[in-house]
């Protein structure tokens, strides 16, 4: 599988950082992954993290910028962040993708996968 660009120290996921409170953050923009607080390499260790931002790399192409963005941020108004419909699915594709993403190594175990932000 090819992978969009990967950013690191991106600002626009320093501020999504902040505002989810969280110490790390993996963000789509387009088909870019934007990463605070993580490194490119710690980020593609965890493959279900990989399968989940993949996911909204493949929103973002469905809906474009505006229609994924409009209707994210409209989910979050509505749902609030964790049951966002599009980061349900982002979550589902984790789990049923994360094979892709492995690199031919075992998936790992829950305790060293990103936890993300729980509702």
């Amino acid at each position: 599988m090819d992978l969009p660009r990967i950013v690191e120290n991106s600002p626009w996921a320093r501020l999504a950082r902040l505002k989810l409170g969280t110490r790390n953050v993996a963000m789509v923009l387009g088909r870019t992954i934007h990463l605070s607080g993580v490194s490119r390499e710690e980020f593609l260790r965890d493959p279900y993290w990989v399968a989940h931002e993949m996911e909204h790399v493949r929103q973002f192409a469905q809906y474009g910028r505006l229609g994924f963005l409009g209707r994210y941020l409209l989910g979050w108004v509505w749902h609030g962040y964790y049951n966002i419909p599009f980061e349900v699915a982002a979550r589902a594709a984790g789990e049923r993708d994360a094979h892709l993403y492995a690199a031919g190594r075992p998936l790992p175990p829950p305790e060293e996968r990103h936890q993300g932000v729980q509702g």
